[in-house]
């Protein structure tokens, strides 16, 4: 991107959540003189709710050729119609996604996702119609605010979780492109990184829990960045150095527990009172019910408060559930929430469900204790005992449930909420759009290394990977270790390597590993895993090449580039991790 700097006009983010996704945008110009002067769309309109809302579903809407329909409120509209009508087998419903490319430890470009009945699709297809229809959404904004820029004169920046592999990354990557973003057109934004350098810029009034003509800019600052988002928890460690740039001082840390994990545990409760069956019939044949209740929890979720007592209400799709209990369960609503084991704590009342509040708010505990022990790993880490404070931001940062409790468990450390947290991350990705040099040095996450047939050292390797290679004798597998968990990294930083070239083969194969350990010996051994292949072109097979290969960190994302030693040649590589 660095050699493209200067020819964009604006820079447009789109932080694709796994509940809520949105856009925002500022012009080069303005960022010069007002650089909080950013634009969110403030036009998602929920429809039947009369809401108007900066972020929309991340819900796609397909038609039987797999082609785009809808996107957002609209497709999750439409497709509560198509089911009234009865003609949802010849669509394709998808809503929260994102989080396959979490739990999915192997992402693969040709790997499928299955929409809300079961039906399956290409995954690579449902990201770039979900990202097309945001970048299409912002084209028709700026065209009716008579901006008139084209695609290129955008610098394009794409949030992901600072915790993901770097083959989800490159998957968000190859989705963007797809979807006809250009490559070098693209900047790709860790999430809780754009979170604090956003917050940098804010002042004292819209940090809540920050005293009088506190600033976040203070020299030596060692804070903590707790991206509380849908799906996942995301967390980082900054330290403010002079000059005004951020340095990672812990590496990035996180897990699958954002607000996304409380509504699972409500499904958990409901499936214990009718059964998991009679759910996954509902979510199947009555998707418009499933919808609104799931809608229904969101809002109720957002209002409940740690001190919240007597009853909590929430409206159910009654007569869905009454039916489905008839016909699956041979009795109505009411009986079977009698002879389940929270016929004391929830009650019908009309077409409400009344929970006792306790049972309410239990729901979040399991998902707040993860979040804590996330925190308090980090914590207890010997580089980060000087942090003072801890930044909440992401959509469940809003959730004054989860405020109350990490405020209580980290009594020595300030906690502090930004207002409209939800979208600190959209407008940090802008800043870092125009300023992506702020972050001055990060951690790395794994360890890095090649698979190599090492020369077999007994001290070292073990009779299981010895082999013998033309009569000399050989470890299989080898870890050639590149860089090593958690070195701190400037961006840009080069590690060189040299490889041989075997005459007559005209390209050379070599495969990437990452481990969770910090020495690793062997490729096979467990918390290792294939990154992904790099192949390397080479210009004349007929004579043996001493290769070059430049592995490059501290960025977004890791890159590998090579070059034949004796010509100086570029080679063609492509690094592969999908």
């Amino acid at each position: 991107m660095a050699e493209k700097d200067d020819d964009y006009l604006l820079v447009a983010a789109i932080d694709f959540g796994t509940t809520y996704s949105g856009y925002a945008f500022s012009m080069r110009d303005t960022y010069k003189t007002d650089p909080l002067k950013i634009h969110a769309n403030q036009a998602w309109n929920a429809g039947g709710r009369q809401l108007l809302s900066l972020k929309t579903p991340t819900c796609l809407l397909l038609n039987s050729n797999k082609e785009f329909d809808s996107f957002g409120y609209e497709a999750e509209n439409k497709y509560a119609e198509l089911v009234m009508d009865g003609e949802q087998e010849d669509y394709y419903y998808f809503h929260r996604f994102k989080m396959s490319l979490h739990n999915n430890k192997n992402v693969k470009g040709d790997m499928a996702l299955e929409d809300i009945t079961g039906k399956s699709v290409p995954a690579i297809d449902v990201f770039a119609h979900s990202i097309k229809a945001l970048v299409n959404h912002l084209m028709d904004a700026l065209e009716s605010r008579g901006t008139g820029v084209i695609s290129s004169d955008i610098k394009w920046v794409l949030t992901v979780p600072a915790i993901w592999t770097d083959n989800s990354k490159q998957f968000m990557r190859k989705s963007a492109e797809k979807a006809g973003i250009q490559k070098d057109h693209l900047l790709i934004s860790l999430e809780p990184e754009a979170a604090s350098i956003y917050c940098q810029l804010l002042p004292t009034e819209k940090l809540s829990g920050a005293e009088p003509g506190f600033t976040m800019a203070k020299v030596g600052t060692k804070y903590m960045i707790v991206d509380l988002g849908g799906g996942t928890v995301d967390i980082t460690v900054h330290e403010k150095l002079a000059g005004g740039g951020l340095k990672e001082i812990s590496r990035a840390t996180g897990g699958d527990c954002g607000g996304t994990s409380v509504d699972a545990d409500f499904m958990q409760l409901l499936a214990k009172i009718f059964g998991a069956p009679l759910i996954h019939t509902m979510k199947r044949e009555q998707p418009e019910a499933y919808l609104d209740m799931i809608r229904e929890f969101e809002t109720v979720k957002r209002t409940i408060t740690p001190t919240k007592q007597g009853k909590v209400n929430m409206a159910i799709p009654y007569a869905t559930l009454d039916s489905l209990c008839k016909e699956y369960l041979k009795e109505d609503l009411s009986t079977v929430l009698l002879a389940s084991p929270y016929d004391k704590s929830i009650s019908i009342r009309g077409d409400k469900m009344r929970f006792d509040a306790d049972i309410f708010k239990k729901l979040f505990d399991k998902t707040v204790k993860n979040i804590l022990a996330l925190i308090q790993e980090i914590i207890t880490r010997k580089e980060s005992k000087e942090v003072t404070m801890v930044l909440l931001v992401g959509g469940f940062a809003e959730c004054s449930v989860v405020q109350a409790e990490i405020r209580k468990t980290f009594l020595h450390q300030r906690v502090i909420v930004p207002e409209e947290s939800g979208l600190t991350v959209l407008r940090g990705a802008v800043i870092f759009g125009h300023n992506p040099k702020a972050i001055i040095s990060r951690k790395i996450r794994v360890t890095y290394g090649i698979c190599v047939r090492a020369n077999f050292d007994s001290d070292i390797h073990d009779q299981e990977h010895y082999v013998e290679l033309n009569g000399e004798p050989r470890c299989r597998d080898a870890f050639d270790m590149v860089m090593k968990k958690d070195t701190t990294v400037l961006p840009g930083t080069t590690v060189k390597k040299n490889y041989l070239s075997v005459v007559g083969i005209s390209t050379i194969d070599f495969i990437v590993f990452v481990s969770e350990k910090y020495s690793p010996v062997y490729t096979d051994e467990d918390g290792c895993t294939r990154l992904g292949g790099a192949k390397i072109d080479i210009s004349d097979p007929s004579e043996q090449q001493n290769l070059k290969v430049e592995f490059i960190f501290g960025n977004t994302e890791v890159s590998l580039e090579a070059v034949e030693a004796i010509s100086g040649n570029s080679c063609q590589l492509t690094f592969d991790l999908i």
